[in-house]
């Protein structure tokens, strides 16, 4: 076992001990880390592997929210609007690669952001549906916020470990190698026989499905959703920052980006309340830019050298 799995190991099980001794803050802002991670693994098949600059997380998101909130309101039990959630945003998501992954760069980028908006539009239209721009209550779970809170940090956590094991099956695999040739060189890839059409519907599906499962499980959490949350531009735009921040295209990076952007958020808040957004965009540019390989490139990254590049 590499220290890389181990440092892992430890941190999910300071998770699995938190509710024993953290408060309220504590589990939340883990839950958050958990979702985050669970986000940027996702976005990391099609942004990181593929190299296609997906801005469609919110997309993803906020329909797996929407369809499992509604699926819950008509007494669907939760498990299983999760999962419908989960298969909905999956074949949306495979329609949709159809037409906008024949377009590459700024051109995708600005395709899969506009799919944001326009969904964001039609929730918030369709009220006698949707709730409208005033939003759905969701049934909520019982028991008490401690025992709630305790019980989403691990459903959470579960779903992050998930796509992480999923992860690095995918990097260990030929569809791992077929995405890695996509984005070195798409036209040579094409080549010599590796089916780019197929290979980049399959990572824009598996980045979207577990989106949807992460909204549908956000939505059970927090008991209430609108279409200014759900659907928020700037869900899609964080995403793919905290992969950048810890390196795009492995299996650690998501991992250590997320729990990296969601501690120094917090921590900015928190001293700067004014000013929290400008002083968080600023690190995040100086972050980047001096370290465009993500965190993994610093001194430290033989630590997690073999874990980041999927290897046992």
């Amino acid at each position: 076992m590499t220290r890389g799995y181990v440092i892992l190991g430890v941190a999910v099980a300071v998770l699995l001990a938190l509710p024993y001794f953290g408060d309220n803050y504590l589990m939340r802002t883990a839950t958050f880390i958990c979702l985050y991670a669970a986000l940027a693994l996702s976005w990391n098949f099609i942004g990181g592997y593929v190299g296609y600059p997906s801005f469609a997380t919110a997309a993803f998101y906020g329909l797996g929210a929407y369809t499992g909130a509604l699926c819950q309101r008509h007494g669907v039990p939760m498990p299983v609007a999760w999962l419908v959630a989960t298969v909905l945003v999956g074949v949306f998501s495979v329609m949709l690669g159809y037409a906008v992954l024949r377009l590459r760069g700024h051109y995708f980028a600005i395709g899969s952001f506009a799919t944001v908006e326009l969904l964001r539009l039609i929730i918030s239209s369709w009220s006698s549906f949707t709730g409208g721009g005033d939003g759905l209550n969701v049934p909520i779970f019982p028991g008490g916020p401690e025992v709630v809170g305790q019980i989403f940090l691990y459903i959470m956590l579960a779903i992050a470990l998930m796509v992480f094991a999923v992860t690095i099956a995918v990097d260990r695999s030929r569809l791992g190698f077929g995405f890695r040739c996509i984005h070195q060189n798409e036209d040579a890839a094409d080549m010599v026989g590796i089916d780019t059409t197929r290979y980049k519907i399959i990572a824009f599906g598996l980045s979207a499905m577990f989106c949807g499962t992460i909204g549908a499980v956000y939505a059970s959490w927090t008991n209430y959703i609108d279409p200014n949350d759900t659907f928020d531009v700037l869900l899609s735009l964080k995403v793919p920052v905290m992969a950048m921040l810890g390196g795009t295209g492995t299996v650690l990076g998501p991992i250590l980006g997320a729990a990296s952007f969601v501690i120094m958020e917090e921590f900015i808040w928190a001293q700067f309340l004014e000013y929290n957004r400008a002083i968080l965009g600023l690190v995040i540019v100086v972050l980047i830019f001096f370290l465009p390989g993500g965190l993994l490139k610093m001194p430290f990254r033989r630590l997690f050298s073999k874990i980041g590049k999927g290897e046992g």
